[in-house]
């Protein structure tokens, strides 16, 4: 069967969007198809709303619709401690637990020599600007895999000659995993980071 190819194009860039393939792209477009007009066009009006307003903060690159941010602004966060994510969506896995009340640093990604991605890439000078400024705290939450290792390894290697008190989260078994299917890598750290009780 032949599809209109306003239909193809909506597949084709539906496709584009990362974790959706051709058949959950073909899927979604047949939706959009079945759903009322006044639906499709409000999913236009955020996309475009999103496009238009959100940026990124000029102090710590995470995402915002008013600069500079929401947290480098409040003047209740300590300012003097900075959490190293590597995307803007870690932010709010942080900020889930309610427990960390400093601001952050959003990375933009994580260093990966296999796929092109060095240091000059990441936002890292700015970091480091913002730690020449009296921050007592560097807390780098970065990926536990390969890329985000190797990252917080670098920061830490720039960060502890300025002066700076350098962490790094925890790791380890999950809360509600047993302990027969953790691997060797993720055993190894939760006995490193172990804590007296």
């Amino acid at each position: 069967m032949s599809l209109p190819d306003s239909l193809v194009r909506l597949i084709e860039e539906l496709q584009r969007l990362p974790g959706i393939g051709p058949k959950g792209a073909q899927r979604l477009a047949f939706h959009l198809l079945r759903t009322p007009r006044e639906e499709t066009e409000r999913l236009a009006e955020a996309l475009r709303e999103v496009k238009e307003r959100v940026t990124y903060c000029s102090v710590c690159n995470n995402i915002t619709d008013s600069d500079p941010c929401g947290f480098c602004r409040n003047p209740d966060r300590h300012h003097d401690v900075i959490c190293v994510v590597e995307e803007p969506q870690n932010v709010s896995g942080i900020e889930k637990t309610r427990e960390f009340k400093g601001v952050y640093h959003v990375l933009m990604g994580a260093l990966s020599p296999l796929q092109g991605i060095g240091p000059d890439d990441l936002r890292i000078k700015g970091l480091l600007e913002r730690v020449a400024n009296g921050v007592s705290e560097v807390i780098l939450a970065t990926n536990p895999n390969v890329e985000g290792e190797a990252t917080a390894i670098y920061l830490a290697r720039l960060l502890k000659p300025l002066g700076v008190k350098v962490t790094r989260i925890a790791m380890g078994v999950p809360v509600g995993s047993d302990l027969e299917y953790a691997d060797e890598v993720t055993m190894h750290k939760a006995m490193e980071g172990r804590r007296e009780v």
